[in-house]
């Protein structure tokens, strides 16, 4: 009870135990970016197998989700004890490599890590104590293995964009960040917009632009922000992958265009639009509706 009324009334406590927590929840996100695009594969082999009636490989039969087998390195099979899973510290005093084979490790780890606490005090900072801090720390975490998953695989899975979507809706029963019809019209339009635009550039080209996963991000994130913010994270996520793919482009001294996931770009501009959602409705409605 003490800690509770210390976090609830010294915003300082708050945002520094909100960071140390997330540190943990970042290392566990990793995870979830690693194994979940596998744990997806397998299954779609397994149904394709049963649908084929083959029988499945001793390889693949072997259980594998979040929590088994325990984590080791891929390369030499070395298990990753306790002290060398301390976040952001470990792989500084590994030097970043792999205690059994001096593997280097790659530093995604340790940037997702600080990413989902440097993100998560912001929100704290932001929010304040209370249930609304809660529901806003599952909705960044959820965004940063998103994000991630999609920069690698190009895939938004099932899995995480659902409950998501669920989630939003269900928080915003009560309206705790948007009254529910507009999170019910958010949800829809953040769909319907996505899938409109796909089926027009695909009859235009015949060629797919972007994922259904993205359809179903947009959704959650208008179940969640209702769909006041659609118009800002459409624009917003456009312009954060413009931006980027030109300076890829530039980078790799090459006009060739080439695959990128749209989902990244709309998990960062949906995480601005939920955070400063107020004063984001309140400049739109000073820009365009000016009298």
């Amino acid at each position: 009870m003490e800690l509770i009324y210390l976090l609830s009334t010294n915003t300082l406590w708050l945002v520094l135990v909100t960071g140390l927590f997330s540190l943990l929840v970042g290392s566990f996100l990793n995870v979830v970016i690693y194994r979940l695009p596998i744990m997806l594969e397998r299954q779609w082999k397994s149904d394709c197998n049963d649908w084929l009636g083959k029988l499945e490989a001793d390889a693949e039969a072997k259980r594998f989700n979040l929590v088994v087998p325990r984590s080791q390195c891929p390369t030499c099979g070395h298990n990753i004890s306790a002290l060398e899973n301390i976040p952001i510290l470990s792989y500084l005093f590994l030097g970043g490599k792999c205690r059994g084979c001096k593997t280097p490790i790659p530093v995604q780890y340790p940037l997702v890590e600080a990413a989902t606490a440097l993100l998560s005090m912001l929100v704290a900072w932001r929010v304040g104590f209370g249930p609304e801090l809660l529901a806003l720390l599952g909705f960044t975490w959820a965004l940063v293995a998103l994000f991630m998953i999609d920069a690698k695989t190009m895939l938004l899975p099932d899995a995480l964009t659902y409950p998501l979507l669920w989630a939003g809706l269900l928080l915003n029963l009560k309206g705790m960040f948007a009254a529910l019809p507009d999170a019910v019209l958010g949800a829809a339009l953040g769909y319907l917009s996505l899938w409109s635009l796909f089926h027009l550039f695909k009859l235009l080209t015949g060629k797919e632009g972007m994922g259904h996963g993205d359809f179903k991000l947009l959704a959650a994130l208008g179940a969640w922000g209702g769909w006041q913010i659609l118009p800002f994270v459409i624009f917003g996520s456009s312009a954060f992958g413009a931006v980027f793919g030109i300076l890829w482009m530039v980078a790799r001294r090459s006009r060739e265009s080439l695959p990128m996931p749209f989902g990244p770009w709309l998990a960062m501009a949906g995480f601005v639009a939920l955070i400063w959602r107020e004063e984001i409705l309140n400049w739109m409605t000073k820009v365009f509706v000016p009298f």
